[in-house]
């Protein structure tokens, strides 16, 4: 968020803020869920390929960690490159 954004909440009613604050938080739960969802998915359907045993295999096993590992790297450093441009774009202002 900007400077002016930023203001702009803090002038808002108090009952206000409270309603912002939840449909923050409804939102950033949203995208967790999505996230997990699309990491399980993306996962699953690369790494496991047969269903003749209960559990997987120790090479279904190994792909989903790695998937997984790799998945959760890239996603915090699109987040934190993210934050480098969104600070950038908050300084220039």
């Amino acid at each position: 968020m900007d400077k002016t954004m930023l203001a702009d909440l803090e002038s808002l009613p108090e009952e206000d803020k409270g309603r912002m604050s939840t449909m923050i938080e409804q939102l950033q739960i949203r995208d967790s869920l999505r996230m997990y969802n699309s990491l399980v998915e993306r996962c699953f359907t690369d790494c496991v390929d047969t269903f003749q045993r209960k559990s997987l295999t120790k090479q279904e096993e190994t792909c989903v960690r790695r998937c997984a590992e790799k998945f959760l790297k890239h996603s915090m450093r699109v987040g934190m490159r993210f934050a480098e441009l969104n600070q950038g774009a908050a300084t220039t202002d």
